[in-house]
């Protein structure tokens, strides 16, 4: 399909590198327009990450070994035991965060689309957007889903094995692909996250990028998110499978792929949502930091409290 994207190497856009705001001041009421896509968008949207993925290559690897390290550590604490009976759970429930984990790698394919600099520390840039707060709670709800639907996977496995279940790897594989209580531990599992990666999917495919693109509230970012998936099932349908296939592919080897699927994910999901919104053409105010006066030691401890500077009385 045709794109009417703004061009991203117009001189305004490259005459602010350095203070290009996230989004507009001004809120915007309406929900925005939202586009009919195929599945050719798909293909050009995963594309496009890929290209954001080997450009951005240190950071985007960085932050993805974070996000599968602290899911590692985070399952141990919250259930201790065998680790490798929630790696699925785990796998698959980054469908359900990873929306909100991967805010920092729009802002930086944002930031490579319009020609700026693509320095990781730019991944901080969403606090100073106007949407922050509404960022903030649509990831605090999907967070909490995610710890919801490990719970739950926890509660299927003692369900179908019991809570004193310990086994090898090989051996909890074998019983699980296997056995009547293995195969209905999967169904049931499956069915539970199914829902829940619908349900998340819906609400988030769009929001978040959309929250960092622009002014808008979490209800309008939610709705508009969920007006493309309504138009567009099949393609959305499409886009839910290759994110689950490539989550899948990212459990190997003990999560550690997630390392380069969830960076890649990310990138292509900000190239999705914008060839499924139409591109806001007014033009992005500039951000300028606050300027801060020098404290000196002398000054210590007064200057830790000092909010503001006293302007200097005005020269006779």
């Amino acid at each position: 399909m045709s794109s009417d994207l703004p061009n991203a190497s117009s001189s305004s856009i490259s005459q602010s590198h350095d203070v290009d705001v996230i989004v507009p001041l001004d809120a915007v009421g309406e929900v925005p327009a939202v586009r009919k896509i195929g599945l050719d968008d798909l293909g050009y949207a995963l594309k496009n990450g890929i290209d954001d993925f080997l450009a951005m290559p240190t950071h985007a690897v960085f932050l993805g070994v974070i996000y599968a390290v602290v899911g590692l550590l985070l399952a141990r604490i919250a259930f201790g035991g065998n680790l490798f009976a929630l790696l699925y759970p785990i796998a698959t429930g980054f469908a359900l965060i990873g929306p909100f984990a991967a805010i920092g790698l729009y802002e930086l394919s944002r930031r490579r689309e319009a020609g700026l600099d693509t320095h990781w520390l730019h991944v901080f840039d969403v606090r100073h957007s106007p949407s922050f707060k509404s960022i903030l709670i649509l990831g605090a709800a999907l967070l909490a889903m995610f710890v919801l639907w490990i719970a739950l996977a926890q509660g299927i496995f003692i369900e179908h094995f019991g809570r004193e279940y310990n086994a090898t790897f090989s051996q909890f594989v074998n019983d699980a692909l296997n056995t009547s209580r293995g195969h209905q531990m999967i169904v049931a599992g499956n069915l539970v996250g199914l829902a829940f990666a619908i349900v998340a999917m819906a609400v988030s495919v769009v929001a978040f990028p959309l929250l960092l693109d622009r002014n808008v509230g979490v209800a309008a970012a939610v709705a508009t998110s969920i007006k493309a998936v309504l138009r567009n099932p099949v393609a959305m349908m499409a886009w839910g499978l290759i994110v689950a296939g490539l989550l899948l592919l990212g459990v190997i080897p003990l999560l550690m792929g997630l390392a380069v699927i969830l960076p890649i994910l990310g990138h292509s999901t900000w190239h999705l949502y914008r060839r499924l919104v139409e591109a806001d053409t007014r033009e992005r105010p500039q951000f300028k930091p606050r300027s801060r006066p020098p404290r000196y030691a002398a000054d210590f401890p007064a200057s830790l409290f000092v909010r503001s500077s006293v302007a200097p009385p005005d020269a006779e």
